[in-house]
């Protein structure tokens, strides 16, 4: 009698094993669900102060309507792509046009005078930190998770209930080159 206890006992224990790391993954999962999240909410954030800020240098940047567009069709693009890799790549890409869009607008001294325009770049600024803080978090919370897939005996769990690793927002190969901006010679 006492081996069916000590059966079921060990049972038991390995049950609430099971529960405590499935539960654990879960948590870690829905971490990764809510840092992505973030980065999200800051993205929609950016994709809307995007259209103020080129709407605002409109008038002052005539000869710059390449560079604008650019903006606008990578803001298009990084709207447009639904998974994370396809997005990681395009906001890259819009990072790197907006990079160069700042640095041509250095060239105009009529628009570092115009208050609204000045407050709409130190708002893109800030909010391409948060981005980059947000994206961190994200990437971090992503290791913790994609580890815990990965060891024994949470692999077990992971496999058994199908938990899938998240995907790295990880930067491409246009984020870690240096900005490169394309000055006219109009602007002077």
């Amino acid at each position: 009698m006492s081996v069916v206890w000590i059966l079921a006992g060990f049972f038991l224990l390995l049950a609430l094993w099971g529960i405590c790391i499935y539960n654990r993954l879960v948590m870690l999962k829905n971490d990764v669900r809510n840092a992505w999240s973030q980065v999200d909410v800051q993205l929609k954030r950016r994709y809307d102060l995007i259209p103020n800020l080129v709407a605002a240098v409109k008038g002052f940047m005539e000869h710059e309507k390449t560079l604008l567009q650019n903006v606008v069709d990578a803001r298009a693009r990084a709207m447009a792509a639904d998974r994370i890799r396809d997005r990681s790549s395009a906001e890259d890409s819009l990072t790197n046009c907006l990079n160069g869009f700042f640095a041509v607008m250095e060239g105009y001294p009529v628009l570092k005078s115009n208050e609204n325009v000045m407050h709409l770049q130190e708002e893109l600024v800030s909010t391409e930190n948060r981005i980059a803080f947000s994206r961190q978090l994200y990437n971090d919370l992503v290791a913790n998770y994609r580890t815990r897939l990965e060891v024994f005996p949470d692999m077990i769990i992971s496999s058994l209930f199908s938990f899938r690793p998240a995907e790295y927002f990880s930067a491409g190969r246009d984020d870690l080159q240096l900005p490169k901006a394309a000055l006219s010679s109009s602007a002077q």
